[in-house]
This record gives structure tokens, C-alpha cells and sequence, in this order.
């Protein structure tokens, strides 16, 4: 897939996904709604996603599991823009896996979202002894129009040639926690070389980083930006052309993170940049399978644990 020219990207740039997905357009940077724990407050996302479409973003990426996709699709109902002019990603969760219950849980989330198609639908995680199922259920959803585009989410290197080797559809997003601290070059280059786009989740690291001394340092060091270090991030991603999705409810937050389309960062800042990666994990380790954190299931709102991919 061709990226613009650092210099020509705006918030209504798109890429284009690869021929077995529709060479549908992805905007570059998108809004995600995930509330890290319980669902959030009956309205926060609605105004979340209302505030994001009339600011000028297009890409709204939710779940099943994040319990909100009814608030999105009233949001983009609200908005009166048209359909056609939006690119809406869900995904499949943990208890969906499996040809038809995957294709089941599509339906399910198009009439939660409102919606008769969806731009991308995602295998949440990659289930063992279920994923190549989950995926067979996504290619008929490929096929028959439900989903424009299928991809997958929290795959490693190792899923994805097992995928490869057992699908005719290449996969047209692999969606990865990814940041200048888990900065995941070979999974970069691996799905860049496949015709893959990679997306990035927790991008800002939840602001766990953003107050960090070495980012300070570059962003302080470099002042002719005049940009915060949240900016200088989501800036970063875009030119190593991996599609940020940083999630947040603050209508300053999300003007914030689109305020990145009037300055470029200089070869030699962006290998600095590079040099913060310490392979931190602020979510869940797909290769392991290791607990980093605990998270909410909305339908139960008790505590599970990821099982290893």
C-alpha cells in the first residue's frame, strides 16, 4: 500500500487496503472509544465520537467488548454525514470465535452500530485452536458484503503466517499495541512486506510516557515544533505509516491529537524517537499470553484473564 508524502498528509488522507480486502480507503488516523475498564458513563461516547466527525475525523473504531456500539452508530446517525464518507471498524471478542458464531456476532454488532455494512471487522484476539475458524466465518463476511475489509488485531508475526499459510485472503489490518516505547519493527516490516496496514492501539501509552524525561528531552531539545509530546507521537506513527486510533473522551484531547498535519519531523528526530523503544507493554502480550493488566467484560463486568495467543 502507497502512503502520501509525509509533507501532503492531512486528516483526510487515506491509504488504500490491499485487493483482496476491496482496496478500500482507511483514513490515517482515527478516533478509538475504548474506556479501559467498565463501559463509560451512558452519553460519553456519543459526544466523544459527535465531537471527532464534526472536527474532521472519518475512522471511529470500537468493539463488542468495549459496550458502546450503540452510542457510536446514534453518533454517527446525529452527525449527518454521509455513510459513505465514514470508515467504521468493530470486532469479533473471545466467546464469538468460530465460522458461524463469528458471522453471528457481525450481525449482532451491525444492529447494535445502526449499520448494513461495516468497513473492517477485526478478530479481537487471536483464540488458539480458533482463529483459523474465526476466520473462514470472516472471509463469508468478505463475500457477502457485511464487511468491506477483514483484519485482525493482537496478532503476532507467527499468527500471521499461520494465517497465511492457511487463507487465500491476506488480512487488511493487523491492529497492535505500538509506540516509540514498543516500537515493533519486525512487525512493522513483516506486515509492510504482506500488504498489510498496521493500526496502532494505546499509542500515547495512557499518558503513562507522555510526561517521560527522554520524550521531554526531544520534544524540549527540538522546540521549532511547538508541539506537545502527545503530538509529536501521533506525528511519529504517521510517518513511519502506521495508522494511529489514540482513544479519548476530552474533546481537547481529541483536538489535540488531530492538530498533527503542519509540521514534519526531521530524519534524524525520528531515529530519536526511535531510540525510546524498551518493549513496554501497557495492555496484554499477544505472544504470551501474559497478564499485564486486568480488564472488564462487559457482559459480565467480572475480571478474566487473556488466554495465550
Amino acid at each position: 500500500m502507497k502512503w502520501p508524502n509525509s509533507e501532503e498528509l492531512t486528516l483526510t488522507s487515506t491509504v488504500n487496503l490491499n485487493t483482496d480486502n476491496n482496496e478500500s480507503k482507511i483514513p490515517i488516523l482515527g478516533l478509538g472509544t475504548w474506556a479501559g475498564g467498565p463501559p463509560p458513563t451512558k452519553g460519553t461516547t456519543l459526544r466523544a465520537v459527535l465531537h471527532g466527525l464534526k472536527i474532521g475525523y472519518r475512522l471511529i473504531d470500537t468493539a463488542r467488548l468495549y459496550a458502546n456500539e450503540r452510542e457510536v452508530g446514534q453518533a454517527i446517525r446525529q452527525s449527518g454525514i454521509d455513510r459513505e464518507q465514514l470508515f467504521v471498524t468493530t470486532k469479533v471478542w473471545n466467546d464469538d470465535h468460530g465460522v458461524q458464531s463469528a458471522q453471528d456476532a457481525c450481525n449482532s454488532s451491525l444492529r447494535r452500530l445502526g449499520l448494513s455494512y461495516l468497513d473492517l471487522f477485526l478478530i479481537h484476539w487471536p483464540v488458539e485452536n480458533l482463529r483459523l475458524d474465526t476466520w473462514k466465518g470472516l472471509e463469508k463476511l468478505l463475500s457477502n458484503g457485511k464487511c468491506r475489509a477483514i483484519g485482525v488485531s493482537n496478532y503476532t508475526i507467527e499468527h500471521i503466517k499461520e494465517l497465511l499459510e492457511n487463507s487465500s485472503i491476506t488480512p487488511a489490518v493487523n491492529q497492535v499495541e505500538f509506540s516509540p516505547f514498543l516500537y515493533q519493527r519486525d512487525l512493522l516490516n513483516f506486515c509492510q512486506s504482506n500488504d498489510i496496514q498496521l493500526q496502532a492501539y494505546s499509542p500515547l501509552t495512557r499518558g503513562a510516557k507522555m510526561g517521560g524525561e527522554n520524550l521531554l528531552d526531544i520534544v524540549s531539545k527540538y522546540r521549532r515544533y511547538k508541539k506537545t509530546p502527545v503530538q509529536v507521537v501521533v506525528r511519529w506513527l504517521l510517518q513511519r505509516n502506521v495508522i494511529p486510533i489514540p482513544k479519548s473522551f476530552n474533546e481537547d484531547h481529541i483536538d489535540e491529537n488531530a492538530n498533527v498535519f503542519d509540521f514534519t519531523i526531521t530524519p534524524k528526530d525520528m531515529s530519536d524517537i526511535d531510540g525510546l523503544d524498551r518493549q513496554l507493554r501497557y495492555c496484554w502480550d499477544p505472544s504470551t499470553g501474559q497478564k499485564v493488566r486486568h480488564y472488564s467484560d462487559p457482559k459480565t463486568f467480572m475480571q478474566f484473564t487473556l488466554p495465550p495467543g
